[in-house]
């Protein structure tokens, strides 16, 4: 009967509401380069010691993520919750942050890159893009995706691999990065040496042309932009022709544009506004630091712009898809959407009452995933910096809120365009689906 009600009075309802434009703009790709792009996302030949592709943390299986709390890098291998460590070569910690979905990044809004925001577009530098590596930030790349596709390869977690183990690490360590001879030109030359891809590359650029490691990343870059462009979901289509999405999700529509307050971030076609805010979450894994830090928290925001008022500040994430990417949160603390929600109806409460038991985490010994979160003083500067109001729903509001984030999905971008490939060019191993499914 509530259902029936609601649905008899909508229409009047969704008038008034201050829905968004289906508005979103996508730059044309190249086909070719898409392609090519395919091949090196799934491709270990970027990774230092050839364990790790782009795939591996970002598997369309896994809704372009890992499906764990926080992955495992270099040092282990297999996908998911089955990634196991190598154990002469162990990963020293876990990836600091949650693997971030893929879905929509190549849209003209997304000009913001990483969890802190420290990749953005910035039409006052030379190479039209603010990064961490300031001088050394070389032009040409295509897109801010095109450049955040890239910055794993130079992180020891993630791909590169520890210390001197090659001769990336190796390079990263010394701090030759975008130099002549640095570690992106030492991956841009193990590409190069490989028949396909330098045949590739002349296809598109000239057979004269120098092949340059912002190459590389444009066309990882194009490949994601089509890959994962997703914006034909329900709810795409009712923002266009009016197509009435289930009675549920346009209840949850309601509140999530209304009372609940949901669409005062969450705003937008894609539902992000690209901005930041503390909103409690809580802290797990090893925390975002610097070589010669040791703490464990992660201060978001402020890592970037020094600001105190930064502190704990996350960017507000697109919800495309969200029903595919768990887990939740910068440190993936919440498995289930619904507990993610949940906590943003009181963060405080949901931070001080958080339960560990709700973290996946692949196996590392030693690991000390929660010892942030005994720390009383820690999770209390976390809570003294919520800006998130508590919210009042009964349990039938959040059903119908995860109803409409359910509406968010659009089946062709879960499944991807090209999908994965049987083998690539350097006759790597492919990671595939298979030996995640029972996940």
């Amino acid at each position: 009967m509530r259902l029936l009600l609601i649905a008899a009075l909508f229409p009047a309802v969704v008038a008034a509401q201050d829905l968004p434009v289906a508005d979103a703009v996508f730059a044309p790709q190249d086909p070719a380069e898409v392609a090519l792009g395919q091949l090196l996302f799934y491709d270990k030949i970027l990774s230092g010691n050839r364990q790790v592709a782009c795939a591996t943390c970002h598997n369309p299986v896994l809704g372009t993520g890992d499906g764990v709390s926080l992955g495992l890098g270099d040092g282990a291998s297999g996908l998911g919750r089955e990634r196991r460590v190598i154990a002469d070569n162990m990963p020293e910690k876990r990836v600091p942050r949650n693997a971030p979905p893929l879905f929509n990044l190549g849209a003209a809004q997304f000009t913001r890159m990483f969890y802190d925001g420290r990749l953005e577009a910035d039409d006052s530098r030379p190479s039209g893009i603010r990064s961490p590596l300031e001088e050394d930030m070389v032009s040409g790349f295509s897109s801010v995706l095109a450049a955040q596709a890239m910055f794993p390869v130079l992180s020891g977690d993630e791909m590169a691999g520890q210390y001197s183990e090659n001769e990336i690490s190796q390079a990263v360590r010394l701090g030759f990065l975008s130099s002549e001879g640095g570690a992106w030109d030492r991956i841009t030359a193990r590409v190069t040496a490989i028949p396909a891809y330098s045949e590739a590359f002349a296809a598109l650029k000239g057979a004269e042309a120098e092949i340059r490691f912002t190459d590389i990343a444009n066309a990882i870059a194009a490949f994601t932009a089509d890959e994962w462009r997703a914006d034909s979901s329900p709810f795409d289509r009712y923002l266009r022709d009016g197509s009435a999405m289930n009675d549920t999700a346009m209840a949850g529509m309601k509140l999530f544009y209304g009372r609940a307050g949901c669409s005062a971030c969450h705003s937008g076609q894609f539902q992000t506004d690209n901005n930041f805010y503390a909103i409690a979450m809580p802290q797990i894994g090893p925390g975002k630091a610097a070589a010669f830090e040791s703490y464990l928290r992660d201060t978001g925001r402020m890592r970037v712009t020094g600001r105190s008022e930064d502190a704990y500040r996350f960017r507000t994430p697109s919800l495309r898809n969200v029903t595919q990417t768990a887990p939740y949160g910068h440190a993936g603390a919440y498995a289930t959407l619904e507990a993610v929600v949940r906590h943003h109806l009181d963060p405080v409460a949901g931070l001080r009452g958080y339960d560990p038991a709700q973290a996946v985490f692949p196996d590392l010994p030693g690991a000390q995933d929660f010892a942030l979160m005994a720390d009383s003083a820690e999770v209390e500067a976390i809570a003294a910096a919520n800006e998130l109001s508590p919210v009042a729903l009964t349990d039938d509001e959040v059903a119908d809120i995860l109803a409409f984030l359910a509406a968010l999905s659009d089946p062709v971008s879960i499944n991807g365009r090209l999908g994965v490939p049987e083998k690539v060019p350097s006759g790597l191993p492919v990671d595939q689906l298979a030996e995640i499914a029972s996940d």
